[in-house]
């Protein structure tokens, strides 16, 4: 009787453990608030368990796609912090512009803040120095690593294989459009000119930005570079693009005029490696289908 006993305790403890397992897998994953960490996060396989606004994640970002069983927890700058605690993360990890979201988000489980986009700091180094950090954070060293080997090893193959053609291009005038008739124009401590570096291919833009590295000017700031190749990254607002296609400023844009012009699929420009290697490869065969056309 006390082995029979004895068997039924351990079955129960065995299957009490067991039920833990779901609990403890889901108390072991990370949050994260900010779409430049998530997708970093991802990239490492770090096991993410939220993050915020997921449809329009998949809309700017794109990619790493977040996995179905990752919760949203809502709008970044208003998370749902009552579903966030039904399994709290083991942290919740933001940037600085999120800051304000801290008091609430520590009563459910530690935030970390991470610094991007900094004044007066070199953007490549930063977004290698985020990676590290969030390996660290995570345990994934490795992973962390061998994401850094691998951008640069992208970005080293893609400089040295570009076709000659290209070395010759016009310099890029990088845009996402606000609405009809304004856009961001990215220029130093960008994303996309870190990544243009990298490329060793020329900015158009050579006036001031803020400290995302864009400014915002009307399109017709845009004729004073008759030379350059415009590159546009979507997603493009609701109606602009019809709104475009009736505007006889627009049409008027040597870029236009003359066809100098690039369309992108979304790729965050607040990101950080990832973001950096989508745009890389999204704008390497943007440029190599251009030439084509333009020696047909």
């Amino acid at each position: 009787m006390r082995r029979t006993t004895l068997l039924a305790f351990l079955a129960r403890c065995g299957l009490y453990a067991v039920c833990l397992l779901p609990f403890t897998s889901a108390q072991a994953q990370w949050a994260a608030v900010d779409w430049t960490i998530a997708e970093t996060l991802l990239a490492i396989d770090a096991p993410v368990g939220s993050v915020a606004q997921q449809s329009d994640y998949h809309q700017w970002v794109g990619e790493p796609r977040i996995p179905s069983s990752a919760t949203d927890m809502g709008l970044r700058t208003q998370p749902n912090f009552e579903l966030l605690a039904q399994v709290p993360p083991e942290q919740t990890l933001i940037s600085s512009m999120f800051a304000g979201l801290t008091p609430r988000l520590e009563r459910i489980a530690p935030v970390s803040s991470f610094a991007l986009y900094s004044p007066g700091t070199d953007t490549w180094q930063e977004m290698q120095t985020l990676t590290r950090q969030l390996g660290e954070l995570t345990e994934r060293q490795p992973q962390a690593e061998a994401l850094i080997a691998q951008t640069q090893e992208l970005m080293t193959s893609l400089r040295e294989t570009r076709p000659p053609s290209q070395a010759e291009n016009a310099p890029l005038l990088m845009v996402q459009f606000m609405d009809a008739r304004h856009v961001r124009v990215f220029g130093e401590n960008s994303l996309y000119n870190a990544v243009l570096e990298q490329l060793d291919l020329p900015n158009a833009w050579d006036q001031p930005t803020n400290d995302w590295g864009f400014a915002l000017v009307g399109i017709e700031a845009l004729a004073r570079y008759s030379e350059a190749t415009l590159v546009i990254i979507d997603p493009l607002p609701a109606g602009v693009e019809e709104q475009l296609a009736k505007s006889g400023l627009w049409q008027q844009l040597p870029s236009v005029k003359h066809n100098h012009l690039l369309r992108l699929p979304p790729v965050w420009s607040f990101g950080a490696l990832p973001s950096a290697q989508r745009f890389a490869r999204e704008l390497t065969i943007a440029l190599e289908a251009h030439d084509t056309v333009l020696s047909d």
